[in-house]
């Protein structure tokens, strides 16, 4: 890991976590908590191994993440993030905050892991009736079917199908994030190979009150 050589926050900051990967795999530490070293390896596609091995070192040097020994039958190397590196989510929030009006630009071949959602959905996404009955939304695009919950005024995503959706999304990342945000329309989304099943009314539910 190279230095910049100076005495600012921000250098120093960048010292740490700036190299490339690195905080991509914070992300996924964020999003999955403990991780074995191939399931690091499956969330960033694209890393060589020999980097990720390379960057878990230098992280876990800069007490941004340790590793701990799984219980049998398991019994294979952890690797979490230490509070040090918890300290890092505000930042990831931010992050995502900022790079989410890129999102609308077309993905083409890039990968796409359906948990990455989470971060979007929890940041800008919001309960509107807050004081009507739970609504849960299926999005089926990426790897693995999410769900999104409603719930004391909060909107909450995590990884599985619901028991009993109030709406269903199929699609491809694009049309659902576009969908979801308010960017599209079900009817233009629609035309463009969405896929849905259920109560619209659930999207109205849950997307920002500018869409």
């Amino acid at each position: 890991m190279r230095s910049y050589g100076q005495y600012c926050s921000v250098a120093r900051a960048l010292d740490a976590i700036g190299d490339r990967w690195s905080l991509l795999i914070v992300r996924e530490l964020l999003l999955r908590g403990p991780c074995r070293y191939t399931d690091l390896l499956g969330g960033l596609p694209g890393i060589a191994t020999n980097l990720l091995a390379d960057r878990l070192r230098e992280l876990e040097k800069a007490g941004i993440l340790g590793r701990e020994q799984a219980p049998p039958p398991v019994a294979t190397a952890l690797f979490a993030l230490t509070p040090r590196g918890e300290q890092l989510a505000p930042v990831m929030r931010e992050l995502g905050r900022w790079g989410a009006p890129l999102m609308a630009e077309p993905g083409g071949d890039a990968a796409f892991r359906s948990r990455w959602l989470k971060l979007p959905v929890e940041l800008f996404l919001s309960d509107q009736t807050p004081d009507r009955p739970p609504v849960q939304i299926e999005l089926r695009t990426g790897d693995e079917p999410m769900t999104i919950r409603t719930g004391d005024g909060e909107v909450r995503a995590h990884p599985g199908a619901a028991e009993d959706p109030d709406l269903v999304l199929s699609g491809t990342p694009q049309l659902v994030i576009g969908v979801l945000s308010g960017r599209l329309g079900l009817g233009d989304a629609s035309a463009d190979g969405l896929q849905y099943d259920g109560d619209p009314g659930a999207l109205t539910r849950v997307r920002p009150p500018a869409a």
